[in-house]
Protein backbone atom coordinates (compact mmCIF):
# COMPACT_ATOMS: atom_id res chain seq x y z
CA UNK A 1 0.00 0.00 0.00
CA UNK A 2 2.65 2.90 -1.08
CA UNK A 3 -0.40 5.70 -1.03
CA UNK A 4 1.40 9.18 -0.65
CA UNK A 5 -1.42 10.41 1.76
CA UNK A 6 -1.42 13.80 0.42
CA UNK A 7 -4.48 14.48 0.68
CA UNK A 8 -6.23 13.92 4.37
CA UNK A 9 -9.77 14.29 5.91
CA UNK A 10 -10.32 15.04 9.28
CA UNK A 11 -13.82 14.25 10.60
CA UNK A 12 -14.46 15.87 13.67
CA UNK A 13 -13.40 19.91 14.32
CA UNK A 14 -13.52 19.71 17.98
CA UNK A 15 -9.89 20.52 19.98
CA UNK A 16 -8.30 17.63 19.15
CA UNK A 17 -9.84 17.58 15.65
CA UNK A 18 -8.11 21.06 14.79
CA UNK A 19 -5.27 20.07 16.45
CA UNK A 20 -4.39 17.75 13.84
CA UNK A 21 -5.75 19.11 10.92
CA UNK A 22 -2.90 22.31 12.18
CA UNK A 23 -0.10 19.29 12.13
CA UNK A 24 -1.49 17.92 8.56
CA UNK A 25 -1.69 21.78 6.80
CA UNK A 26 2.01 22.78 8.37
CA UNK A 27 3.64 19.38 6.89
CA UNK A 28 2.11 20.32 3.61
CA UNK A 29 -0.91 17.83 3.57
CA UNK A 30 -3.76 19.32 1.28
CA UNK A 31 -6.33 18.63 4.55
CA UNK A 32 -10.18 18.87 4.99
CA UNK A 33 -11.61 19.59 7.56
CA UNK A 34 -15.24 17.58 7.69
CA UNK A 35 -17.97 19.03 10.52
CA UNK A 36 -21.89 18.88 10.83
CA UNK A 37 -21.66 21.69 12.68
CA UNK A 38 -21.34 25.09 10.60
CA UNK A 39 -20.02 27.00 14.13
CA UNK A 40 -17.28 24.04 14.34
CA UNK A 41 -15.94 24.85 11.23
CA UNK A 42 -15.73 28.46 11.44
CA UNK A 43 -13.96 28.45 14.86
CA UNK A 44 -11.23 25.71 13.57
CA UNK A 45 -10.75 28.27 11.03
CA UNK A 46 -10.50 30.91 13.58
CA UNK A 47 -8.61 28.63 15.86
CA UNK A 48 -6.18 27.73 12.90
CA UNK A 49 -5.15 31.60 12.14
CA UNK A 50 -5.13 32.35 15.78
CA UNK A 51 -2.24 29.72 16.47
CA UNK A 52 -0.66 30.09 13.50
CA UNK A 53 -0.07 33.68 13.91
CA UNK A 54 1.33 33.06 17.42
CA UNK A 55 3.85 30.26 15.84
CA UNK A 56 4.40 33.49 13.49
CA UNK A 57 4.99 36.04 16.44
CA UNK A 58 7.33 33.39 18.21
CA UNK A 59 9.62 32.34 15.48
CA UNK A 60 8.74 28.94 14.69
CA UNK A 61 7.90 29.03 11.40
CA UNK A 62 7.35 32.30 8.39
CA UNK A 63 4.32 34.49 7.64
CA UNK A 64 5.06 32.71 3.64
CA UNK A 65 4.52 29.30 5.74
CA UNK A 66 1.46 30.82 7.72
CA UNK A 67 -0.07 31.42 4.67
CA UNK A 68 0.35 28.34 2.91
CA UNK A 69 -0.58 26.18 5.29
CA UNK A 70 -4.03 27.98 5.71
CA UNK A 71 -4.52 27.69 1.84
CA UNK A 72 -4.19 24.17 2.24
CA UNK A 73 -7.33 23.92 5.01
CA UNK A 74 -10.84 23.63 3.80
CA UNK A 75 -13.91 22.92 5.75
CA UNK A 76 -17.18 21.16 4.66
CA UNK A 77 -20.30 19.95 6.18
CA UNK A 78 -20.69 16.50 4.53
CA UNK A 79 -18.72 13.48 3.98
CA UNK A 80 -18.86 13.46 0.32
CA UNK A 81 -15.89 15.61 0.73
CA UNK A 82 -13.54 13.19 1.69
CA UNK A 83 -13.95 11.37 -1.46
CA UNK A 84 -10.42 12.37 -3.16
CA UNK A 85 -9.04 11.55 0.70
CA UNK A 86 -5.72 9.00 0.89
CA UNK A 87 -6.25 8.88 4.26
CA UNK A 88 -9.38 10.10 6.97
CA UNK A 89 -9.04 10.56 10.58
CA UNK A 90 -12.04 10.63 12.20
CA UNK A 91 -12.26 12.19 16.16
CA UNK A 92 -15.50 12.62 16.48
CA UNK A 93 -17.30 11.59 20.11
CA UNK A 94 -16.25 8.71 21.91
CA UNK A 95 -19.10 6.47 20.81
CA UNK A 96 -19.70 3.70 18.72
CA UNK A 97 -23.04 4.09 17.48
CA UNK A 98 -21.44 7.64 15.86
CA UNK A 99 -18.16 6.41 14.70
CA UNK A 100 -19.75 3.34 12.84
CA UNK A 101 -22.50 5.20 11.68
CA UNK A 102 -19.31 7.58 9.75
CA UNK A 103 -17.46 4.26 8.69
CA UNK A 104 -20.37 3.31 7.25
CA UNK A 105 -20.77 6.02 4.88
CA UNK A 106 -16.93 6.47 4.17
CA UNK A 107 -17.27 3.25 2.57
CA UNK A 108 -19.44 4.23 0.36
CA UNK A 109 -17.33 7.48 -0.44
CA UNK A 110 -13.49 7.27 -0.65
CA UNK A 111 -11.60 4.54 -2.88
CA UNK A 112 -10.58 1.09 -1.53
CA UNK A 113 -7.17 2.08 -1.20
CA UNK A 114 -8.17 4.92 1.59
CA UNK A 115 -6.62 4.03 4.80
CA UNK A 116 -9.52 5.28 7.40
CA UNK A 117 -8.29 5.59 10.86
CA UNK A 118 -10.02 6.11 14.13
CA UNK A 119 -8.62 8.66 16.98
CA UNK A 120 -10.63 6.91 19.71
CA UNK A 121 -8.63 6.28 22.66
CA UNK A 122 -11.30 4.32 24.72
CA UNK A 123 -13.14 1.68 22.00
CA UNK A 124 -12.39 -0.83 20.36
CA UNK A 125 -10.64 -0.51 16.68
CA UNK A 126 -11.25 -4.29 16.28
CA UNK A 127 -15.11 -4.01 16.72
CA UNK A 128 -14.76 -0.45 14.36
CA UNK A 129 -12.83 -2.07 11.78
CA UNK A 130 -15.87 -5.37 11.80
CA UNK A 131 -18.03 -2.52 10.64
CA UNK A 132 -16.27 -1.82 7.48
CA UNK A 133 -16.78 -3.23 3.85
CA UNK A 134 -12.77 -3.56 4.01
CA UNK A 135 -11.31 -4.13 7.82
CA UNK A 136 -7.94 -4.11 6.84
CA UNK A 137 -7.57 -0.54 5.90
CA UNK A 138 -9.18 0.84 9.35
CA UNK A 139 -6.76 1.14 12.29
CA UNK A 140 -5.92 3.27 15.68
CA UNK A 141 -4.08 6.84 14.54
CA UNK A 142 -4.20 7.97 18.48
CA UNK A 143 -2.85 11.79 18.26
CA UNK A 144 -2.67 13.17 22.04
CA UNK A 145 -3.88 16.83 23.28
CA UNK A 146 -2.28 19.27 22.38
CA UNK A 147 -1.78 17.54 18.78
CA UNK A 148 0.67 20.50 17.75
CA UNK A 149 2.64 20.30 20.68
CA UNK A 150 2.52 16.50 22.21
CA UNK A 151 5.33 14.05 19.68
CA UNK A 152 3.62 11.12 21.04
CA UNK A 153 1.04 8.97 18.17
CA UNK A 154 -0.23 5.76 19.10
CA UNK A 155 -0.66 3.53 16.14
CA UNK A 156 -3.18 0.90 16.96
CA UNK A 157 -3.48 -2.57 14.92
CA UNK A 158 -6.70 -5.03 14.71
CA UNK A 159 -6.15 -8.78 14.14
CA UNK A 160 -8.12 -7.46 10.98
CA UNK A 161 -5.38 -4.53 9.64
CA UNK A 162 -3.12 -5.15 6.69
CA UNK A 163 0.53 -4.26 7.86
CA UNK A 164 1.02 -2.00 4.71
CA UNK A 165 -1.50 0.57 6.04
CA UNK A 166 -0.01 0.80 9.39
CA UNK A 167 3.34 1.43 8.02
CA UNK A 168 1.79 4.41 5.85
CA UNK A 169 0.47 6.00 8.79
CA UNK A 170 3.55 4.95 10.80
CA UNK A 171 5.74 6.79 7.98
CA UNK A 172 3.52 9.95 7.82
CA UNK A 173 3.71 10.34 11.47
CA UNK A 174 7.44 9.90 11.50
CA UNK A 175 7.30 12.82 8.66
CA UNK A 176 4.74 15.08 11.10
CA UNK A 177 7.82 15.28 13.25
CA UNK A 178 5.73 12.54 15.60
CA UNK A 179 6.69 9.89 17.84
CA UNK A 180 4.68 6.52 16.59
CA UNK A 181 4.75 4.08 18.71
CA UNK A 182 2.76 0.42 17.72
CA UNK A 183 0.03 -1.19 20.24
CA UNK A 184 -2.40 -4.06 20.10
CA UNK A 185 -6.19 -3.08 20.09
CA UNK A 186 -7.04 -3.17 24.05
CA UNK A 187 -8.93 -0.04 25.80
CA UNK A 188 -6.73 2.79 26.93
CA UNK A 189 -3.79 1.35 24.73
CA UNK A 190 -0.40 2.03 26.26
CA UNK A 191 -0.56 5.89 27.78
CA UNK A 192 -4.01 6.12 28.27
CA UNK A 193 -3.97 2.62 29.66
CA UNK A 194 -1.55 3.42 32.29
CA UNK A 195 -2.13 7.04 33.05
CA UNK A 196 -6.25 6.45 33.32
CA UNK A 197 -5.80 3.41 36.00
CA UNK A 198 -4.04 6.18 38.22
CA UNK A 199 -6.02 9.09 37.35
CA UNK A 200 -8.92 7.27 38.65
CA UNK A 201 -7.19 6.37 41.76
CA UNK A 202 -6.17 9.92 42.71
CA UNK A 203 -10.30 10.61 42.40
CA UNK A 204 -11.04 7.91 44.53
CA UNK A 205 -8.24 8.74 47.35
CA UNK A 206 -9.69 12.36 47.07
CA UNK A 207 -13.25 10.95 47.10
CA UNK A 208 -12.47 9.04 50.33
CA UNK A 209 -11.09 12.53 51.59
CA UNK A 210 -7.77 11.36 52.41
CA UNK A 211 -6.25 14.31 51.50
CA UNK A 212 -7.05 17.63 49.88
CA UNK A 213 -7.23 18.30 45.75
CA UNK A 214 -4.82 21.01 46.34
CA UNK A 215 -2.23 18.24 48.25
CA UNK A 216 -3.02 15.50 45.79
CA UNK A 217 -1.95 17.49 43.14
CA UNK A 218 1.17 18.97 44.63
CA UNK A 219 2.24 15.57 45.87
CA UNK A 220 2.52 14.11 42.26
CA UNK A 221 3.65 17.42 40.95
CA UNK A 222 6.60 17.70 43.90
CA UNK A 223 7.13 14.15 44.27
CA UNK A 224 7.26 12.68 40.85
CA UNK A 225 8.01 15.82 38.53
CA UNK A 226 4.59 15.58 37.17
CA UNK A 227 3.81 18.69 34.87
CA UNK A 228 0.56 18.65 36.72
CA UNK A 229 -1.53 17.41 39.48
CA UNK A 230 -4.05 14.15 38.55
CA UNK A 231 -6.92 15.74 39.51
CA UNK A 232 -6.30 19.38 37.22
CA UNK A 233 -5.50 16.58 34.38
CA UNK A 234 -8.93 15.12 34.97
CA UNK A 235 -10.27 18.57 34.39
CA UNK A 236 -8.39 18.94 31.43
CA UNK A 237 -9.25 16.16 29.85
CA UNK A 238 -12.89 16.16 30.98
CA UNK A 239 -14.14 13.97 33.47
CA UNK A 240 -16.89 12.48 31.53
CA UNK A 241 -14.29 11.73 28.84
CA UNK A 242 -12.51 9.90 31.83
CA UNK A 243 -15.01 8.36 33.36
CA UNK A 244 -16.16 6.94 29.54
CA UNK A 245 -12.21 5.32 28.77
CA UNK A 246 -12.41 3.77 32.61
CA UNK A 247 -15.76 2.24 31.97
CA UNK A 248 -13.86 0.74 28.52
CA UNK A 249 -10.66 -0.17 30.46
CA UNK A 250 -13.02 -2.28 33.51
CA UNK A 251 -15.27 -3.93 30.64
CA UNK A 252 -12.47 -5.59 29.26
CA UNK A 253 -9.96 -6.35 32.29
CA UNK A 254 -12.49 -6.37 35.46
CA UNK A 255 -9.46 -4.91 37.77
CA UNK A 256 -11.23 -2.76 40.46
CA UNK A 257 -8.40 -0.19 39.88
CA UNK A 258 -10.39 0.32 36.32
CA UNK A 259 -13.87 0.79 37.68
CA UNK A 260 -14.28 4.51 37.64
CA UNK A 261 -14.60 6.04 41.15
CA UNK A 262 -18.31 7.16 41.79
CA UNK A 263 -17.10 10.99 42.11
CA UNK A 264 -16.36 10.41 38.30
CA UNK A 265 -20.02 10.01 37.69
CA UNK A 266 -21.07 12.12 40.15
CA UNK A 267 -19.51 14.83 39.17
CA UNK A 268 -20.55 13.75 35.63
CA UNK A 269 -24.20 13.87 36.67
CA UNK A 270 -24.29 17.09 37.66
CA UNK A 271 -22.53 19.02 34.47
CA UNK A 272 -19.26 19.34 36.50
CA UNK A 273 -16.96 18.08 34.19
CA UNK A 274 -13.87 19.99 34.48
CA UNK A 275 -12.75 23.20 32.18
CA UNK A 276 -15.04 22.75 29.86
CA UNK A 277 -17.96 23.18 31.79
CA UNK A 278 -15.98 25.83 34.88
CA UNK A 279 -16.33 23.79 37.17
CA UNK A 280 -14.95 20.23 37.87
CA UNK A 281 -12.51 19.43 41.24
CA UNK A 282 -11.98 22.89 40.81
CA UNK A 283 -13.61 25.72 39.72
CA UNK A 284 -12.50 28.18 37.11
CA UNK A 285 -13.04 31.45 35.51
CA UNK A 286 -15.46 30.61 32.89
CA UNK A 287 -16.60 27.50 31.09
CA UNK A 288 -13.13 26.65 28.54
CA UNK A 289 -11.33 28.93 31.16
CA UNK A 290 -7.65 28.01 32.56
CA UNK A 291 -7.36 30.14 35.28
CA UNK A 292 -8.60 28.24 38.77
CA UNK A 293 -10.80 30.86 40.78
CA UNK A 294 -11.20 30.24 44.46
CA UNK A 295 -14.19 28.30 45.30
CA UNK A 296 -15.63 26.64 49.08
CA UNK A 297 -13.00 24.38 49.30
CA UNK A 298 -10.22 26.60 48.61
CA UNK A 299 -7.79 26.62 51.42
CA UNK A 300 -7.63 30.26 53.71
CA UNK A 301 -5.10 31.85 52.12
CA UNK A 302 -2.07 31.72 54.94
CA UNK A 303 -4.44 29.61 56.75
CA UNK A 304 -2.10 27.97 59.44
CA UNK A 305 -2.29 24.20 61.54
CA UNK A 306 -2.58 26.42 64.30
CA UNK A 307 0.51 26.93 67.19
CA UNK A 308 3.43 24.91 67.24
CA UNK A 309 6.09 24.12 69.60
CA UNK A 310 9.64 25.66 69.23
CA UNK A 311 11.95 24.26 67.36
CA UNK A 312 15.67 25.56 67.54
CA UNK A 313 17.73 22.06 67.12
CA UNK A 314 17.19 19.27 65.73
CA UNK A 315 18.60 15.42 65.52
CA UNK A 316 18.69 13.26 62.22
CA UNK A 317 19.60 9.78 63.11
CA UNK A 318 21.04 7.48 60.26
CA UNK A 319 23.88 7.28 57.75
CA UNK A 320 22.71 7.05 54.77
CA UNK A 321 22.38 9.20 51.58
CA UNK A 322 18.56 10.08 53.07
CA UNK A 323 19.73 10.87 56.36
CA UNK A 324 22.53 13.35 55.37
CA UNK A 325 20.38 15.07 52.67
CA UNK A 326 17.42 16.29 55.54
CA UNK A 327 20.97 16.85 57.80
CA UNK A 328 21.93 19.45 55.19
CA UNK A 329 18.50 20.92 54.85
CA UNK A 330 18.06 21.34 58.17
CA UNK A 331 22.18 23.25 58.60
CA UNK A 332 20.94 25.21 55.70
CA UNK A 333 18.13 26.50 57.19
CA UNK A 334 19.69 28.02 60.17
CA UNK A 335 19.19 24.63 62.59
CA UNK A 336 21.55 23.08 64.62
CA UNK A 337 21.75 19.44 63.56
CA UNK A 338 23.12 16.53 65.20
CA UNK A 339 23.61 14.04 63.06
CA UNK A 340 24.02 10.78 65.00
CA UNK A 341 24.67 7.00 63.33
CA UNK A 342 25.97 3.57 65.23
CA UNK A 343 29.67 4.45 65.42
CA UNK A 344 31.36 7.88 65.06
CA UNK A 345 33.36 6.68 62.01
CA UNK A 346 29.65 6.05 59.62
CA UNK A 347 28.36 9.56 61.68
CA UNK A 348 31.66 11.39 60.23
CA UNK A 349 31.35 9.48 56.77
CA UNK A 350 27.93 10.99 56.82
CA UNK A 351 29.02 14.47 57.43
CA UNK A 352 31.70 14.01 54.97
CA UNK A 353 29.23 13.51 53.07
CA UNK A 354 27.54 16.47 53.28
CA UNK A 355 31.05 18.49 53.19
CA UNK A 356 30.59 17.14 49.06
CA UNK A 357 27.30 18.27 48.42
CA UNK A 358 28.48 21.62 49.50
CA UNK A 359 31.35 22.25 47.70
CA UNK A 360 29.37 20.82 44.66
CA UNK A 361 27.24 23.51 45.33
CA UNK A 362 29.61 26.18 45.36
CA UNK A 363 31.21 25.02 42.30
CA UNK A 364 27.92 25.24 40.36
CA UNK A 365 27.85 29.04 41.74
CA UNK A 366 24.40 28.33 44.21
CA UNK A 367 25.71 29.00 47.52
CA UNK A 368 28.81 30.89 49.03
CA UNK A 369 32.43 29.61 50.10
CA UNK A 370 30.90 31.35 53.88
CA UNK A 371 27.81 29.63 53.78
CA UNK A 372 29.03 26.23 53.06
CA UNK A 373 31.18 26.94 55.85
CA UNK A 374 28.58 28.38 58.25
CA UNK A 375 25.96 25.50 57.40
CA UNK A 376 28.56 22.44 57.68
CA UNK A 377 29.97 24.22 60.97
CA UNK A 378 25.83 23.78 62.20
CA UNK A 379 26.58 20.31 62.28
CA UNK A 380 27.65 18.10 64.53
CA UNK A 381 28.64 14.44 64.23
CA UNK A 382 27.72 11.80 66.88
CA UNK A 383 28.42 8.41 67.55
CA UNK A 384 25.64 7.72 69.64
CA UNK A 385 21.41 8.86 70.37
CA UNK A 386 22.65 9.94 73.50
CA UNK A 387 23.84 13.15 71.57
CA UNK A 388 19.68 13.77 71.55
CA UNK A 389 19.07 14.94 74.61
CA UNK A 390 18.66 18.41 74.34
CA UNK A 391 17.27 18.64 70.46
CA UNK A 392 13.68 19.98 69.80
CA UNK A 393 12.79 18.04 66.91
CA UNK A 394 14.15 14.25 66.35
CA UNK A 395 13.98 12.82 62.48
CA UNK A 396 14.99 9.32 61.80
CA UNK A 397 16.10 8.28 58.74
CA UNK A 398 17.22 4.26 58.98
CA UNK A 399 16.16 1.33 57.28
CA UNK A 400 13.02 0.51 56.25
CA UNK A 401 12.35 -2.20 59.15
CA UNK A 402 9.51 -1.75 61.18
CA UNK A 403 11.37 -3.78 63.83
CA UNK A 404 14.42 -1.38 63.74
CA UNK A 405 12.56 1.72 63.40
CA UNK A 406 10.52 0.44 66.77
CA UNK A 407 14.21 0.03 68.98
CA UNK A 408 15.08 3.65 67.68
CA UNK A 409 11.94 5.34 68.68
CA UNK A 410 12.20 2.99 71.69
CA UNK A 411 15.63 4.35 72.46
CA UNK A 412 14.64 8.09 71.46
CA UNK A 413 11.77 8.21 73.92
CA UNK A 414 13.90 7.66 76.88
CA UNK A 415 16.67 10.40 74.97
CA UNK A 416 15.37 12.87 74.20
CA UNK A 417 13.57 15.57 76.69
CA UNK A 418 9.33 15.67 77.19
CA UNK A 419 8.16 17.98 74.75
CA UNK A 420 10.55 17.24 71.70
CA UNK A 421 8.64 15.98 68.52
CA UNK A 422 10.03 12.45 67.10
CA UNK A 423 9.42 12.27 63.45
CA UNK A 424 9.98 9.39 61.15
CA UNK A 425 10.62 9.50 57.50
CA UNK A 426 9.32 6.61 56.78
CA UNK A 427 7.75 5.79 53.22
CA UNK A 428 5.51 2.44 53.78
CA UNK A 429 5.30 1.75 57.22
CA UNK A 430 2.58 2.25 59.52
CA UNK A 431 3.53 5.78 61.76
CA UNK A 432 1.21 4.38 64.54
CA UNK A 433 3.33 1.17 65.27
CA UNK A 434 5.99 3.69 65.33
CA UNK A 435 4.71 5.73 67.60
CA UNK A 436 3.84 2.66 69.96
CA UNK A 437 6.83 1.82 70.34
CA UNK A 438 7.51 4.96 72.75
CA UNK A 439 5.27 6.24 75.65
CA UNK A 440 4.64 9.38 73.90
CA UNK A 441 2.60 8.58 70.85
CA UNK A 442 1.47 12.15 70.82
CA UNK A 443 4.40 13.56 70.21
CA UNK A 444 5.12 11.35 67.07
CA UNK A 445 3.99 12.45 63.10
CA UNK A 446 5.86 11.12 60.11
CA UNK A 447 8.03 13.80 57.70
CA UNK A 448 8.53 11.87 54.52
CA UNK A 449 11.12 13.59 52.32
CA UNK A 450 11.54 12.57 49.19
CA UNK A 451 15.27 11.63 47.82
CA UNK A 452 17.67 13.87 47.09
CA UNK A 453 16.39 15.43 50.08
CA UNK A 454 17.98 18.78 49.50
CA UNK A 455 16.59 19.20 45.62
CA UNK A 456 13.32 17.59 46.38
CA UNK A 457 10.64 20.20 47.45
CA UNK A 458 8.14 17.75 49.05
CA UNK A 459 7.27 16.54 52.28
CA UNK A 460 4.51 14.60 53.35
CA UNK A 461 3.44 15.14 56.78
CA UNK A 462 1.70 11.78 58.12
CA UNK A 463 -0.59 12.42 61.27
CA UNK A 464 -1.62 9.52 63.09
CA UNK A 465 -4.75 9.11 65.32
CA UNK A 466 -2.36 9.87 68.58
CA UNK A 467 -0.41 12.83 66.66
CA UNK A 468 -1.09 16.31 68.83
CA UNK A 469 -2.59 19.03 67.13
CA UNK A 470 0.46 20.74 68.30
CA UNK A 471 2.70 18.81 66.79
CA UNK A 472 1.36 18.93 63.30
CA UNK A 473 1.46 22.30 63.36
CA UNK A 474 5.19 22.50 64.13
CA UNK A 475 6.19 20.54 61.34
CA UNK A 476 4.39 22.58 59.29
CA UNK A 477 6.28 25.50 60.74
CA UNK A 478 9.67 23.34 60.13
CA UNK A 479 8.66 22.96 56.81
CA UNK A 480 7.87 26.61 55.95
CA UNK A 481 11.40 27.68 57.28
CA UNK A 482 13.32 25.11 55.24
CA UNK A 483 11.09 25.30 52.32
CA UNK A 484 9.54 22.19 51.63
CA UNK A 485 5.96 22.24 50.69
CA UNK A 486 4.02 20.00 53.26
CA UNK A 487 1.21 18.11 52.45
CA UNK A 488 -1.09 16.53 54.67
CA UNK A 489 -2.29 13.03 54.36
CA UNK A 490 -3.12 9.86 57.13
CA UNK A 491 -1.56 7.61 58.01
CA UNK A 492 -1.63 4.87 55.36
CA UNK A 493 0.21 2.77 53.31
CA UNK A 494 1.78 4.79 50.93
CA UNK A 495 0.55 7.91 51.86
CA UNK A 496 0.25 10.19 48.45
CA UNK A 497 2.34 9.34 46.37
CA UNK A 498 3.54 5.83 46.99
CA UNK A 499 0.25 4.35 46.93
CA UNK A 500 -0.67 6.30 43.33
CA UNK A 501 2.80 6.04 41.83
CA UNK A 502 3.54 2.05 42.51
CA UNK A 503 0.42 0.77 41.12
CA UNK A 504 1.36 2.50 38.19
CA UNK A 505 4.16 0.81 37.87
CA UNK A 506 3.25 -2.57 38.90
CA UNK A 507 0.64 -2.29 35.81
CA UNK A 508 3.45 -1.18 33.28
CA UNK A 509 5.12 -4.43 34.06
CA UNK A 510 1.93 -6.56 33.15
CA UNK A 511 1.97 -4.77 30.35
CA UNK A 512 5.30 -6.24 29.50
CA UNK A 513 4.09 -9.58 30.92
CA UNK A 514 1.48 -9.58 28.48
CA UNK A 515 3.93 -8.85 25.53
CA UNK A 516 1.66 -6.36 24.93
CA UNK A 517 4.20 -3.47 24.05
CA UNK A 518 8.38 -3.20 24.54
CA UNK A 519 9.75 -1.54 27.43
CA UNK A 520 10.88 1.45 25.06
CA UNK A 521 7.90 1.96 23.83
CA UNK A 522 6.01 1.97 27.14
CA UNK A 523 9.31 4.49 28.38
CA UNK A 524 8.46 6.53 25.06
CA UNK A 525 4.80 6.09 25.68
CA UNK A 526 4.66 7.57 28.84
CA UNK A 527 7.38 10.61 28.63
CA UNK A 528 5.78 11.62 25.16
CA UNK A 529 2.08 11.23 25.71
CA UNK A 530 2.29 11.65 29.39
CA UNK A 531 4.76 14.25 30.22
CA UNK A 532 6.22 11.96 32.52
CA UNK A 533 10.07 13.18 33.57
CA UNK A 534 11.01 9.18 32.92
CA UNK A 535 9.40 6.43 31.50
CA UNK A 536 8.19 3.50 34.52
CA UNK A 537 11.26 1.41 33.47
CA UNK A 538 13.48 3.89 33.71
CA UNK A 539 12.12 5.29 37.09
CA UNK A 540 11.90 1.25 38.95
CA UNK A 541 15.54 1.03 37.86
CA UNK A 542 16.32 3.82 39.45
CA UNK A 543 14.55 3.18 42.97
CA UNK A 544 15.34 -0.25 42.81
CA UNK A 545 13.65 -3.03 42.13
CA UNK A 546 14.12 -4.65 45.35
CA UNK A 547 12.51 -1.42 47.01
CA UNK A 548 9.77 -1.39 44.59
CA UNK A 549 8.59 -4.93 45.07
CA UNK A 550 8.43 -3.78 49.12
CA UNK A 551 6.29 -1.23 48.65
CA UNK A 552 3.72 -2.89 46.08
CA UNK A 553 3.82 -5.88 48.76
CA UNK A 554 3.10 -3.47 51.64
CA UNK A 555 0.09 -1.63 49.43
CA UNK A 556 -1.32 -4.94 48.21
CA UNK A 557 -1.17 -6.20 51.86
CA UNK A 558 -2.81 -2.85 53.16
CA UNK A 559 -5.79 -2.54 50.74
CA UNK A 560 -5.98 -6.36 50.08
CA UNK A 561 -6.68 -5.51 45.78
CA UNK A 562 -5.96 -8.52 43.97
CA UNK A 563 -5.08 -5.38 41.14
CA UNK A 564 -2.45 -4.32 43.73
CA UNK A 565 -0.47 -8.05 43.85
CA UNK A 566 3.44 -7.49 42.39
CA UNK A 567 3.57 -8.59 38.94
CA UNK A 568 5.29 -12.01 38.80
CA UNK A 569 8.00 -10.10 36.27
CA UNK A 570 8.96 -7.77 39.26
CA UNK A 571 9.48 -10.96 41.87
CA UNK A 572 11.33 -12.86 39.61
CA UNK A 573 13.59 -10.41 38.35
CA UNK A 574 14.36 -9.69 42.13
CA UNK A 575 15.07 -13.30 42.67
CA UNK A 576 17.45 -13.18 40.06
CA UNK A 577 19.51 -10.42 41.80
CA UNK A 578 18.52 -8.09 39.14
CA UNK A 579 17.45 -4.88 41.08
CA UNK A 580 18.54 -2.34 38.58
CA UNK A 581 21.23 0.56 38.24
CA UNK A 582 22.48 -0.37 41.42
CA UNK A 583 23.37 -3.66 40.50
CA UNK A 584 23.60 -3.23 36.67
CA UNK A 585 21.39 -5.00 35.61
CA UNK A 586 17.18 -4.15 36.38
CA UNK A 587 14.55 -4.58 33.11
CA UNK A 588 17.51 -3.31 31.05
CA UNK A 589 21.29 -3.85 31.60
CA UNK A 590 23.60 -0.39 32.51
CA UNK A 591 27.57 -0.27 32.39
CA UNK A 592 29.36 -1.15 35.53
CA UNK A 593 31.30 1.92 36.86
Amino acid sequence: MDTPLSTIAVVGLGTMGTGIAEVLALAGREVIGIDVSEAAALGSVASLEASTARAVGRGRITEEERSAALARFRTADTLQAAADAELVIEVVPESYEIKQQVFRELDAIVSPTTVLATGTNALSVTRLAAESQRPERVLGLHFFNPAPAMKLVEVVSSVLTAPPAVETVTKLARELGKEPVAVGDRPGFVADGLLFGYLNQAAAMYEANYASREDIDAAMKLGCGLPMGPLALLDLIGIDTARTVLEAMYAESHDRLHAPAPVLGQLSSAGLTGRKAGRGFYTYDAPGGQDVVPDALTPAAGAEPGAGRAVASVGVAGSGTMASGIAEVFAKAGYGVVLAARTQEKADLAKGRIAKSLERSVSKGRLSAEARDETLARITAAGSLDAFAEVDLAVEAVAEDLEIKQQLFAALDKVCRPGAVLATTTSSLPVVAVARATARPEDVIGMHFFNPAPAMKLVEVVRTVLTADDVHATVHAVCAKIRKHPVDCGDRAGFIVNALLFPYLNNAIKMVEQHYASLDDIDAAMKLGGGYPMGPFELLDVVGLDVSLAIEKVLHREFRDPGLAPAPLLEHLVAAGCLGRKTGRGFREYARR
